[in-house]
């Protein structure tokens, strides 16, 4: 049971990491190796702590942080293009008070 909470300790501490990392990496598609070495030792201990699989867990951690990179890249440049651009505010009072002052 105590396994149990381990785990969703990791699951919470992989999800708010994950998310540091996509923001690190959304300017670039290539993760540096620090990022892709962090998130695959949290898939080693998403796995129990157990040995064997180091280059697994290099190769997966690599292709989610390319994936994360890439589609906040994407999204960031369909929010560019979707993002209204801002129009130039006209002050009308100053027109308004010279209506006024020749009536």
């Amino acid at each position: 049971m105590a396994s149990k909470n381990k785990s969703n300790g990791n699951l919470e501490l992989r999800a708010t990491s994950v998310q540091s990392q996509a923001d690190e990496t959304s300017a670039r598609s290539v993760p540096s190796d620090e990022e892709i070495r962090r998130r695959a030792y949290e898939i080693y201990l998403e796995r129990g702590d157990l040995p064997g699989d180091e280059t697994d867990d290099w190769l997966r951690a690599e292709r989610e942080l390319q994936k994360v990179a890439l589609f906040t890249r994407d999204w960031n440049r369909v929010q560019q293009r979707v993002a209204p651009t801002p129009r130039a505010e006209i002050d009308i009072q100053p027109m308004q008070a010279k209506e006024r002052g020749n009536q």
